[in-house]
This record gives structure tokens, C-alpha cells and sequence, in this order.
């Protein structure tokens, strides 16, 4: 891709970024938020902060980028004429957004192609931006701005991982990633997108989840690749699709929770 191309997409998604983060804080810990959520049916205030911050970043491609295609969460695809596809997720961690902890975020990925080129998981409260593609792997946050570089090897039993759900998917993908869970130094939950910018970052080494939408996955897939990471799906083949996904910081963590995943995931019967 030309130079000034991959410029444009970068200062785009930070643009789309900045409006989707204007359009959403308003509605997070709001009083209202708590009251609503108790209503059955009705006004549904985190329904409309998806919505909002959707709508923002559709405004900001359609201003900058009106040939680029978009997939988002909130209103649909709508096709383009140039071969990138704008993938969406407005509030990634919609619980964790309801329950008032930091932890949700925006997420935006370019894709070439269909193939996420470029990713960006913005967190709007703590005002923590994570970045990466086109030979660029970048945060910024309270802490001012560093380059991203995910994790050196060590072994499973030094290695922290996470993932959203304790179920993880069917009962089936559960028993396969508490047998990586059994092995490793420590296991955290529920912290949705968040967890990928840790292990991109360089905190954390693996993220496994299963039962993903493309646009969960795309942003944070392009980041942590960018940082120097890999993710798969649990057979080792491209994630970008979504469904089981499989991060880790490098290829040695990669390949010890991929055994262990194809392992119990291959076995059939009551033992699994």
C-alpha cells in the first residue's frame, strides 16, 4: 500500500476514534445508565451509546473515505468501492460498560482485501488508545506514548491469560481452555477487547475466547500482530472471521495452548 494511503487510514481511524469517544462518554456511569438498566424494555441508554458512537465514526468515513466499504455491529454493512472494508465494534465489553468498570472499548480495524491491515482499540474513559499495522505498533495513555512489543517467550507455567467469559462457549471449548488454564501462573476474566491491548502491550501472553464476531476480533488482531504477537483459531488457521481465537505474545506461548486446545478439542466422548 502507497505511503500516503496508510497515512490517511492511520489519521482516519484516530478521527473516527476521537468522534466515537465524544459521542459515547456521555452515556458511560451516567445516573441515568443504572436507572434504565432495571426497565424492562423501554429506553435502553446503553443501546443508544453503541448507536451514537457508531454513527460517529459512519460520519467521520463518510466525510474522509466515502469509497471505503463498513461492517458494524450497530447498523449493517454497507458496501464500497475501493477494496477496504472499515470493520466496527462501538462498545466492545457491553457488560463491563454497564457495570461502570474501564475495561470496554471502540473498536476499529481497516481491512484490505477482507484481511485486518490496520486496528485500533481505544478505551474513551481511562483515555488509553492502542494501535497497529502498516509497521506501526503504538499506545497512548496516562502515561504519554510508547511503542507497543508484546511479551518474550517463557513457559506456560510463568504465563498470564485471560479471557472474557468463565464458560468460554459450548461446555466442549470451556473444558478445553481450563485445561490451558490448569498450566499456567495465572487467569484472569471478563476484561473483553481490554485483555488483547494488555497482551499487546506486553503484560500479559494469552488470550483465548471462542464465540467471536469479526468485528470483536479484527482491531485487536491487527494490533497485536503489529506489536509482534499471533492469533489464530484454535487450529492454527486465520481468526479474522471470529468464532474460537487463540492470542498469544509469541510463537513459543502460541505453540504450547495450541497443543493443549487441539488436544482436548480433538477428544470425542463423555472425557471430553
Amino acid at each position: 500500500m502507497h505511503h500516503k494511503d496508510a497515512e490517511d487510514i492511520i489519521a482516519t481511524a484516530h478521527a473516527m476514534a476521537d468522534a466515537a469517544r465524544s459521542a459515547v462518554l456521555p452515556y458511560f456511569r451516567s445516573p441515568d445508565l443504572s436507572a434504565q438498566n432495571k426497565q424492562q424494555g423501554g429506553f435502553d441508554p446503553v443501546t443508544e451509546g453503541d448507536r451514537a458512537a457508531e454513527r460517529a465514526m459512519r460520519a467521520v468515513l463518510a466525510q474522509r473515505r466515502p469509497d471505503d466499504g463498513i461492517i458494524g455491529e450497530e447498523y449493517g454493512n454497507s458496501a464500497g468501492q475501493s477494496n477496504i472494508t472499515w470493520v466496527l465494534d462501538p462498545i466492545d465489553g457491553t457488560r463491563g460498560f454497564l457495570a461502570g468498570t474501564p475495561t470496554w472499548g471502540v473498536l476499529l480495524a481497516a481491512a484490505i482485501d477482507g484481511l485486518p491491515a490496520f486496528g485500533m482499540i481505544d478505551q474513551p474513559y481511562i483515555g488509553e488508545r492502542f494501535w497497529g499495522g502498516f509497521g506501526h505498533a503504538q499506545m497512548h495513555g496516562p502515561h504519554g506514548a510508547r511503542p507497543l512489543a508484546t511479551r518474550a517467550g517463557r513457559s506456560l507455567g510463568q504465563a498470564l491469560l485471560f479471557t472474557t467469559f468463565p464458560e468460554v462457549g459450548t461446555p466442549a471449548e470451556a473444558a478445553a481452555f481450563h485445561a490451558v488454564a490448569g498450566q499456567v501462573q495465572l487467569v484472569r476474566y471478563g476484561m473483553d477487547c481490554y485483555a488483547y491491548a494488555l497482551l499487546a502491550a506486553g503484560h500479559i501472553d494469552l488470550v483465548i475466547e471462542a464465540g467471536l464476531s469479526n468485528y470483536d476480533i479484527q482491531a485487536p488482531l491487527a494490533v497485536i500482530q503489529a506489536a509482534g504477537g499471533i492469533v489464530t483459531n484454535w487450529q492454527g488457521g486465520p481468526a479474522h472471521d471470529g468464532g474460537q481465537v487463540l492470542a498469544a505474545a509469541n510463537a513459543q506461548q502460541h505453540a504450547a495452548a495450541l497443543a493443549i486446545l487441539q488436544a482436548k478439542m480433538g477428544q470425542t466422548g463423555p472425557a471430553a
